[in-house]
């Protein structure tokens, strides 16, 4: 459709566009009394909303009907890849003042860069593996590889709810939102219907089965 193009360009701007208001803000300086973690902090911030935007796809798509759908993920995918890279790169460049012997310290010692640090590490075949060509050249593994999300985003959001485990309520409240956001996105990728079937045929030879079968559990 002739509208997608204009339709894809507008979304790529609007990924981009924190960025510019980041580095607006680093221009002005006015990054409050700590500005290295408070980059740190807008780059994690919006990796993870838009990791949450990536797993909405597939619902949004299944509520909808809307098959065209699919192909945002790709690409909200890679520029959620993008804001986390440039998360790890401010921490290790400006935090930690270019000292790379402290990396796996770091790592070790406190786990909530451990689990952010594994949640970057399942993002690279992600990213790496995101194209046409890498799909047709996986198959079915393609597919089974990037379930992996479901973890990266499990662990991002627990990488946030530690780093923001102190402030005011406000603060603290957030990671407590993005984490129910996840729960709710990977509770509809549950096949419900498919429960509710397997239920429903569970109790139907013990409710209408007849007297000679009631008792001995759904049929097979």
């Amino acid at each position: 459709m002739p509208w997608r193009p204009a339709a894809r360009l507008l979304a790529h701007a609007a990924c981009a566009l924190p960025l510019a208001f980041i580095g607006y803000a680093i221009w002005r300086q006015d990054l409050g009394p700590d500005p290295v973690a408070q980059l740190e902090h807008e780059l994690g911030r919006w990796a993870l909303r838009l990791l949450l935007a990536t797993l909405a796809v597939t619902p949004l798509r299944r509520l909808t009907g809307f098959a065209s759908l699919v192909s945002w993920r790709r690409m909200l995918g890679l520029w959620a890849f993008a804001y986390a890279t440039a998360h790890l790169g401010v921490y290790l460049a400006l935090d930690l003042g270019g000292y790379w012997t402290q990396v796996f310290d770091e790592i070790a010692k406190r786990p909530y860069i451990t689990v952010g640090f594994t949640a970057w590490l399942l993002l690279v075949p992600l990213a790496a593996t995101s194209t046409r060509a890498a799909m047709r050249r996986l198959g079915r593994r393609w597919g089974q590889l990037h379930r992996a999300v479901y973890a990266v985003g499990i662990l991002a959001v627990l990488h946030f709810l530690w780093v923001v485990k102190s402030g005011t309520a406000i603060a603290r409240l957030e990671p407590v939102v993005y984490a129910v956001l996840l729960a709710v996105l990977l509770l509809a990728r549950l096949p419900w219907r498919r429960i509710a079937r397997f239920v429903t045929a569970g109790r139907v030879p013990v409710l209408s089965g007849s007297p000679g079968t009631a008792g001995r559990g759904p049929a097979r």
